[in-house]
């Protein structure tokens, strides 16, 4: 690349923790670097504590701004304080910072397009998900506070100058939910991971994270403690497997990310340790909340098969994860599993259903070679259709394109 093509790119998050939408974005800088882009961050909160190692350690460089902003108001308002969050973090990029960037990457909330183009910038606007069907209507004033908030965000979106989703299952939400922006066919770029990242040495289990000694075959769950990734299903499928063989030498951990700062990851967890006690199944299930990426390998080497239990999942960057570490997945057959896991060939895709989730976990209670064989396809799978390289080509295509038009 020469010197006058290498651009000057701004992600611009409203929370630079740990979650799939964060691993993307960081992924994304990660990559755009690696082409010889300049890349950085402007977000409303980053707490070294609690975010990716790429984020700390001085690879990426971050801007937080406005993180005095309120997160509610009394336990309520959440969209639209962070509506509000990111829109600050919009003004001081285009108007207080020295920044000048040539593409702005945006992504989870909409509602600072209309700022970000003042500064007459390309935008591209990353869709994980619309927002408006992540929340509940219980009520009429539910209803009140999200309408124009749902307006806004199909408003906005459409004001990108280009829309990326995370698979084909989310690019077809996307055309059923907004419908005014039936003119508009997002582009599919799958949030792959770095996989230089897990190709580095695995390190032994903490002793805190180990299964007991006799666990001869060993489930693992990855996700953060939040209720929409229906982590029970996996307790519940492990007490179904009791129903057909002893659990002696099986066990479950449940590996989650979690932010004392959000409720529901602390009341969830206490759910699931609850709901493991009333499914007479404690002894064999353990809790890790939060993990190192050096923790992440660790558990993946040496898990027998991934359980991944969110239904109609956007992507789910875990499985992929899983797959390249040659673990191999047990996952909902909707979303995004069906576009990444091979079902039969690098796992198994399953009903939501408890009984469903025990025969394929089962399966490789008596089948002990399955996981290498699986998790070669697995890790095969993965280099053919999901490398950082290809992810790379395709995003750097996109951004030039975007900038400089298409080359004849």
């Amino acid at each position: 690349m020469t010197e006058d093509r290498q651009l000057n790119v701004v992600f611009i998050h409203p929370d630079l923790g740990i979650g799939g939408a964060e691993r993307a974005v960081v992924d994304a800088a990660l990559a755009l670097k690696s082409s010889g882009h300049s890349v950085q961050f402007v977000t409303a909160h980053h707490d070294p504590s609690h975010c990716f190692e790429e984020t700390r350690d001085g690879q990426l460089k971050i801007t937080a701004v406005g993180d005095w902003l309120p997160r509610h108001v009394f336990g309520r308002c959440a969209a639209l304080c962070a509506y509000i969050r990111m829109i600050y973090a919009a003004i001081y990029l285009v108007f207080f910072s020295d920044i000048n960037p040539d593409i702005i990457f945006c992504d989870q909330i909409s509602a600072c397009i209309p700022f970000l183009r003042i500064s007459r910038v390309k935008i591209i606007f990353y869709c994980h998900f619309p927002d408006l069907l992540l929340t509940q209507r219980q009520n009429m004033f539910k209803r009140l506070y999200r309408w124009p908030i749902d307006w806004l965000e199909e408003w906005t979106t459409g004001m990108a100058h280009c829309i990326l989703v995370n698979s084909k299952f989310t690019a077809g939400v996307f055309k059923d939910t907004f419908k005014t922006l039936g003119h508009i066919n997002p582009e599919v770029l799958y949030p792959i991971p770095n996989l230089s990242t897990l190709g580095k040495p695995v390190d032994p289990l903490p002793k805190s994270h180990c299964p007991p000694k006799e666990t001869k075959t060993l489930f693992l769950s990855i996700n953060r403690y939040e209720r929409k990734k229906n982590l029970g299903l996996a307790i519940e499928g492990l007490a179904k497997l009791k129903e057909s063989i002893p659990l002696y030498g099986i066990h479950l951990i449940m590996a989650g990310g979690y932010d004392e700062r959000v409720t529901e990851n602390k009341e969830h967890y206490l759910e699931l340790k609850e709901l493991a006690e009333k499914l007479g199944v404690q002894t064999h299930v353990s809790f890790i909340r939060s993990f190192s990426d050096s923790e992440k390998r660790s558990l993946l080497s040496n898990a027998t098969s991934l359980i991944y239990t969110p239904d109609k999942e956007h992507f789910g960057i875990v499985p992929v994860e899983a797959m390249f570490m040659q673990c191999p997945v047990i996952a909902v057959r909707s979303g995004g599993p069906v576009e990444t896991v091979d079902d039969k060939v690098t796992g198994f895709l399953c009903d939501p259903t408890p009984q469903s989730f025990s025969e394929s976990m089962l399966y490789f209670v008596k089948n002990p070679n399955a996981k290498e064989e699986m998790g070669r396809a697995g890790k095969l799978r993965v280099i053919e259709k999901f490398s950082f390289q290809a992810f790379s080509r395709q995003l750097n295509n996109l951004i030039m394109e975007l900038k400089f038009g298409k080359e004849k």
